[in-house]
C-alpha cells in the first residue's frame, strides 16, 4: 500500500476526530501562554532554603512550594480551613497575587484528552494521535515527492488553491504535528498506567522523631545548595506528624530529608522514563516554553484546514477520475491493457484504447499495472506507463517490475507505450525499464516502444495508426483529453507584427479574471501561473486545446502570450482574430521543468527564436533581484518579427537584463541564426557555464538541436555536456 493510499484513507476516515483534537489542542495551547504572561517574573535572588523560610513566615499553613512550568513560583497551603494558593516573589519570598491554574473550561481538556468518554476515550484519543503521526509521516513523504526532494522543498507550489494551501501549510507544520502526535500516546500510556515513569516504591524512612527541635529550611544543606531554577516541587513536613519528612523534587531526581538532622535520607535519580515523559509533556503541551505553545496552537488549528483542503482535493480527483466501461473479466479477455499513472491522465489514453479495441470486436480488460498477469484467453497485452519524478514508477505500480520479472515469459506479445515530458532527463525512463525487462525475459512485442511527449493526442493517434496496421484491423483511437474547467479570458490589448508573409503575429494581453476564493478552493477559476507555464486555449468548436507558453506570471496581474497565425490553424486563427473586449476559454497547465524558480541567483542564459522568446520575456520581466540574465534572440527581420523589442530595451535600461544578442537571418549583416550568435560568443558563454549558469531554450526543435550542438562543444571544454546539464536541472527546453 503506497503512501498516497495511506494518507488518503486515514485522512478521510479519521479526519473529523483529528481536527477536533487539533482545535481543542489549539485552545489548550492558550493556557501556557496566558500563564507565562500573567505570572509575576523576577530574577531568582534566593536559594530554595531561603525562599522556603520566607514563605513559611508569610504563609504559616504552607504545605507545598512549586515552580510552575511558566517559571513562576507558587505556594499552596491552608489558612485555617480555607485552601489558598499564591504567587511568590522569588526575589524576597513575598506573597503576591492569588494563583489561578487555568481559565479554560475543564471540558476542553476532557475533550482533547478523552473525547469526553473517560478511559475509553483516552484509548480513542491515543489511537487518533497515532493515526495523525502516520498521516504526518505519509504527508511528508508525499510532499517531498511532489516538490522533488529536500532541496526543492521551499520551491514554488502549483495546482489549485486547495492543493497549494495543503502543501504550503504542510511544509510549515508537518514536522510539528508529527512531533505532537508521537508524544500524545506516550502521555496517554502514562495516564492509563501502561507505563510508569518511576516504578520504584516509596522508601520506608525512619526519621529521628522526638530527638530535638525540627530544623528550619535555611539550615538544611540540600535546600541551601539547590538552585531555584532546578526546583520542581518542595513538600514541607506536616507539623502534626513528627515522623514526616521534607520531600524535594527536581529535574535531576527526588529526595527525602530528615526534619531534625537536615540529612538526606534517600535520593532517587530521575529515570530515563521520567526524562522522556517530561520532554513529551513539554513538546506536546508547550508548558515551560510558551513560544513553543504558540507554535503548537497554530499547528493544531491548521488541522481543520488540512482536513477541508484534503477532502476537496480527494473530491476533485474523484470527480475527474476515468471510469472504464464494458471491462471484460481478465480470464475471458483476449486483450489486456495495463496502466501505470501517477496523476490519472494516462487512464484517459487507456480508455480510448480500450474503447477502440472493444469497437473492433475484442474482449478487453483494463486495470492497473500492479495486477500484471495473463490468461489462456490472452492474445495481446498493452502497457501504458507514465514516468514519475526522476524516472520512478507511479506509486501504485512501484512493485510492477518485480512482479513482471517474477513471472515466466509467455508467447503473448506485450507492447509498451510510454508517457512523459522531454523537459526531464528521465523522459519515459520507467517505460524504458519495462521494455528492457520484458525483452530480457523473452516476451515478444507487437510494436517497438513509443514515447508520448506531454500527452500529445496527435502522437497517440499516429501510434494508433501503426497499431491498426500491425493488427490488420480498422482501428481509430478517439482520444479526447479530459480538460479541466476553463475560464473566460478577456483580451485587454494587442501588439501586432507583420511576421512572415502568411503568418502574422500578435502579442495578446488578457486581463486577470477575478475568482472568489471559495470558488478557487473548489478548483474553479484560473490557476496561479508563472512565466514559462502553459495556457491551454480551447477554440470554439474544438475539444482539443492548443498550448502557448506564458510571457507573464500571476504577480504581473495579466496573462500574456505571443501567437503566430498558422494557415488553417483553428486555434491560432481564433486568437489572432480577437479584438480588445473579446474572450477566449483557457486553463493553466504547469510546466515546472522549464519555469524558473523565484530567488534565482546563478546567471541565466536565455535562448529563443521567433515566438519562443515569449516565456523568456516573462522571466526577464519578473527579474526583480537583477540576477544576470543574458538573452540570445533569433528572428528573420527586425522590422517584422522582433517580438518584445521595446520591452527588451526597457529591461536592459532597468538592469533586469544584463545583455542581449540578436540574430536576424533574412537581412544583410543580420548575424545569421541564433546558434551562430552563440558560436561567436563561445568564450563568454564558457565563462557563464563555468560559473553555474542555468540555460533555458524555447523555439522550434531544429533550432533547439542546433543550439544544443553549439553548447555541447562549448561545455565539452569544461568537462560537461548538455545532457549532464539537463541531468543537473541546469538546462531545459520548451519546444514546438
Amino acid at each position: 500500500m503506497g503512501w498516497k493510499v495511506v494518507h488518503r484513507w486515514l485522512g478521510l476516515s479519521l479526519g473529523t476526530l483529528a481536527w477536533v483534537l487539533g482545535l481543542s489542542g489549539a485552545l489548550l495551547a492558550i493556557d501556557p501562554v496566558q500563564q507565562a504572561w500573567q505570572a509575576p517574573q523576577a530574577a531568582p535572588g534566593l536559594s530554595v532554603a531561603a525562599l522556603a523560610q520566607q514563605v513559611q513566615r508569610a504563609m504559616p499553613g504552607v504545605e507545598e512550594i512549586r515552580r510552575l512550568p511558566s517559571g513562576a513560583i507558587a505556594a499552596f497551603g491552608f489558612d485555617g480551613e480555607q485552601a489558598q494558593a499564591r504567587y511568590v516573589d522569588p526575589a524576597d519570598g513575598r506573597l503576591l497575587a492569588v494563583y489561578r491554574p487555568s481559565v479554560l473550561p475543564r471540558w476542553v481538556k476532557n475533550l482533547h484528552r478523552a473525547l469526553l468518554l473517560g478511559d475509553a476515550g483516552r484509548w480513542g484519543a491515543a489511537g487518533v494521535a497515532l493515526a495523525m503521526a502516520v498521516l504526518s509521516v505519509s504527508g511528508l513523504a508525499l510532499l517531498l515527492r511532489r516538490m522533488g526532494g529536500w532541496r526543492q522543498l521551499a520551491g514554488r507550489v502549483r495546482g489549485t488553491l486547495a492543493q497549494r494551501l495543503h502543501v504550503l501549510v504542510g511544509r510549515v507544520v508537518l514536522a510539528v504535528l508529527c512531533l505532537s502526535s508521537v508524544t500524545a500516546p506516550l502521555m496517554s500510556a502514562t495516564t492509563l498506567g501502561l507505563v510508569a515513569p518511576d516504578a520504584r516504591p516509596e522508601p520506608e524512612l525512619a526519621p529521628r522523631a522526638g530527638s530535638g527541635a525540627a530544623l528550619g529550611p535555611a539550615r538544611i544543606p540540600l535546600l541551601q545548595a539547590l538552585r531555584l531554577q532546578d526546583l520542581r516541587k518542595l513538600n514541607l513536613p506536616d507539623a502534626a506528624d513528627p515522623t514526616d519528612t521534607w520531600r524535594v523534587t527536581t529535574h535531576q531526581g527526588q529526595g527525602w530529608i530528615d526534619r531534625y538532622s537536615g540529612q538526606t535520607l534517600e535520593w532517587h535519580d530521575a529515570t530515563l522514563a521520567q526524562q522522556i515523559d517530561d520532554w513529551a509533556r513539554v513538546l506536546h503541551t508547550g508548558q515551560s516554553a510558551w513560544p513553543w505553545a504558540v507554535v503548537l496552537g497554530l499547528a493544531g488549528a491548521s488541522v481543520l484546514l488540512f482536513w477541508v483542503t484534503g477532502v476537496l482535493i480527494w473530491w476533485q480527483a474523484r470527480r475527474g477520475a476515468v471510469r472504464i466501461t464494458g471491462n471484460s473479466a481478465l480470464a475471458q479477455a483476449d486483450v489486456l491493457v495495463f496502466v501505470a499513472s501517477e496523476g490519472g491522465s494516462t487512464w484517459g489514453f487507456a480508455q480510448a484504447l480500450h474503447g477502440a479495441l472493444a469497437q473492433a470486436g475484442h474482449r478487453v480488460h483494463t486495470t492497473g499495472l500492479e495486477h500484471f498477469q495473463t490468461s489462456a484467453a490472452t492474445r495481446q497485452v498493452f502497457i501504458l506507463a507514465a514516468t514519475y519524478g526522476e524516472g520512478q514508477a507511479p506509486a501504485h505500480a512501484r512493485h510492477a517490475l518485480e512482479r513482471i520479472r517474477g513471472q515466466a515469459a509467455g508467447s503473448v506479445p506485450v507492447t509498451v507505450l510510454g508517457f512523459g515530458d522531454r523537459q526531464y532527463p528521465a523522459f519515459c525512463a520507467f517505460a524504458q525499464a519495462l521494455e528492457q525487462a520484458l525483452r530480457a525475459q523473452g516476451w515478444p512485442a507487437l510494436l517497438p516502444l513509443e514515447c508520448i511527449h506531454q500527452q500529445s493526442g496527435q502522437q497517440f493517434a499516429r501510434w494508433g495508426e501503426a497499431l491498426a496496421q500491425a493488427l490488420g484491423e480498422s482501428l481509430t483511437l478517439d482520444y479526447v483529453p479530459r480538460l479541466p474547467p476553463t475560464t473566460a479570458l478577456t483580451l485587454e490589448s494587442r501588439r501586432d507584427y507583420p511576421g512572415q508573409t502568411d503568418r502574422p503575429t500578435a502579442i495578446l494581453r488578457f486581463a486577470w479574471p477575478h475568482t472568489p476564493w471559495p470558488e478557487r478552493l473548489r478548483g474553479r477559476g484560473l490557476a496561479r501561473f508563472a512565466a514559462g507555464d502553459l495556457v491551454g486555449i480551447v477554440a470554439p468548436g474544438s475539444s482539443v486545446p492548443r498550448y502557448y507558453s506564458l510571457a507573464s506570471g500571476t504577480e504581473d496581474g495579466f496573462l500574456e502570450i505571443c501567437v503566430r497565425q498558422l494557415p488553417g490553424g483553428l486555434c491560432s486563427t481564433h486568437l489572432y482574430g480577437l479584438q480588445p473586449g473579446d474572450q477566449a476559454q483557457a486553463f493553466i497547465r504547469p510546466n515546472p521543468g522549464f519555469a524558473l524558480e523565484g530567488g534565482q541567483r546563478q546567471p541565466v542564459l536565455l535562448i529563443g527564436a521567433g515566438t519562443g522568446v515569449a516565456p523568456l520575456a516573462g522571466f526577464i520581466r519578473r527579474n526583480d533581484r537583477r540576477t544576470p540574465m543574458h538573452l540570445y534572440f533569433g528572428a528573420r527581420d527586425p522590422a517584422r518579427d522582433y517580438y518584445f523589442g521595446p520591452d527588451i530595451q526597457h529591461w536592459l535600461a532597468e538592469q533586469r537584463l544584463a545583455s542581449v544578442r540578436t540574430a536576424f537571418s533574412r537581412v544583410p549583416g543580420g548575424g545569421g541564426y541564433v546558434q551562430d550568435a552563440l558560436r561567436r560568443d563561445a568564450e563568454s558563454l564558457r565563462a557563464l557555464l563555468a560559473s553555474g549558469a542555468i540555460v533555458r531554450v524555447c523555439g522550434s526543435r531544429p533550432m533547439a538541436r542546433a543550439v544544443a550542438e553549439v553548447l555541447d562543444g562549448i561545455a565539452a571544454t569544461l568537462g560537461l555536456s548538455v545532457q549532464q546539464l539537463k541531468a543537473k536541472g541546469r538546462y531545459a527546453e520548451d519546444l514546438f
